[in-house]
């Protein structure tokens, strides 16, 4: 219970001048980002671990060698966006306690508030090699101490998930020495709908309430907070390159990847061949012919074939909004105990 509930003077607008109170917006903008940042990313996580469970669903079927180890999920940095977004992973997806592992430079105090299961050390090189996924949580002025660690820990399949601002996909791939690499770069269009992030106190609760679910989609502005068609590109990419590295046929991928939507939202519209590729590409690839691999930094920053179906398809768009409010209204309760 709040126990300032009720009590205005008490209240952290009481204190500010009437100029500060014009300043407010930047706070629910904090949240917002907050809130938007940690979401995108489970929902990014739990789209991969479900493609590599179809994936293995099918290889099991067909007797081909397949990767039986569950996804491993690496967490650099335990500040306060390391931690909401370690809770988000839990809360929001199928990923376990015992597939998290977390570098931080305290580790033992952060160890204290982790969920059992949860793995916590200070090595950058130990949690790159052994992630799949890598969520990049620290500070701009860290990289270079940090991406030196990494550099030559990162396996190729890696995905790093890059929440360090002002510093651009190109740089980080520069400073990594790797291209597999999503970097979210959020908007923020003029319009009054940034004030519903004030109604969000506290993270946790928040992922439970329908009208923040909403907020948070991408590709909309209902929230005032909005991601560009670049990061569609590098998701749906970094799919494509998990069929690759898996050694699957592009007529299979496809269809793994299509089905993941269409499950939750029905429409005439499909990705294809051309949807990823050029057409001159497409017109040699075998059906049993893997993609070929897509450096995700050409993904964000160049005029891609993906880039051009998303936006002359709207339904496609809608598919992705139905398929991430889908997926975040679940609001499971997930039990943090170790398998």
């Amino acid at each position: 219970m709040d126990s300032m509930l009720g009590l205005g003077s008490l209240s952290f607008e009481s204190g500010l001048t009437d100029d500060e109170k014009k300043l407010l917006y930047l706070r629910a903008r904090a949240t917002g980002l907050t809130f938007c940042g940690c979401a995108h990313a489970a929902f990014v996580c739990e789209l991969i671990h479900s493609l590599r469970c179809n994936i293995r669903g099918h290889t099991a079927v067909t007797g081909a060698p397949a990767d039986d180890a569950d996804l491993s999920v690496g967490v650099l940095g335990m500040g306060h966006l390391g931690k909401q977004l370690l809770l988000g992973l839990l809360e929001n997806t199928s990923i376990k306690p015992p597939q998290i592992k977390v570098s931080t430079r305290n580790p033992e105090s952060a160890a204290e508030h982790l969920p059992k299961g949860v793995e916590c050390f200070f090595n950058n090189g130990r949690l790159a090699a052994r992630a799949d996924i890598l969520f990049l949580c620290c500070l701009p002025s860290h990289l270079p101490k940090v991406c030196a660690d990494l550099r030559s820990h990162l396996s190729k399949r890696c995905l790093v998930y890059s929440f360090a601002s002002a510093v651009p996909v190109s740089r980080l791939a520069e400073l990594l020495g790797h291209d597999f690499i999503v970097k979210p770069q959020y908007e923020f269009p003029t319009c009054d709908s940034g004030d519903v992030w004030l109604s969000c106190p506290r993270l946790g609760s928040a992922w439970k309430d329908p009208l923040l679910i909403e907020a948070s989609c991408p590709l909309t502005t209902k929230g005032g907070i909005t991601l560009g068609l670049s990061w569609v590109c590098a998701v749906l990419y970094s799919l494509l390159n998990v069929c690759t590295s898996a050694g699957l046929g592009s007529s299979l991928a496809l269809s793994l990847i299509n089905n993941m939507f269409q499950d939750k939202w029905t429409n005439s519209v499909q990705l294809n061949v051309k949807s990823f590729i050029s057409s001159a590409c497409a017109a040699v690839l075998l059906s049993d012919a893997s993609f070929p691999w897509i450096p995700l930094t050409d993904a964000q920053t160049r005029d891609t074939p993906l880039l051009r179906f998303l936006s002359s398809s709207r339904p496609m768009q809608q598919g992705i909004a139905a398929v991430y409010k889908s997926h975040m209204e679940r609001g499971l309760k997930r039990d943090f105990s170790p398998s």
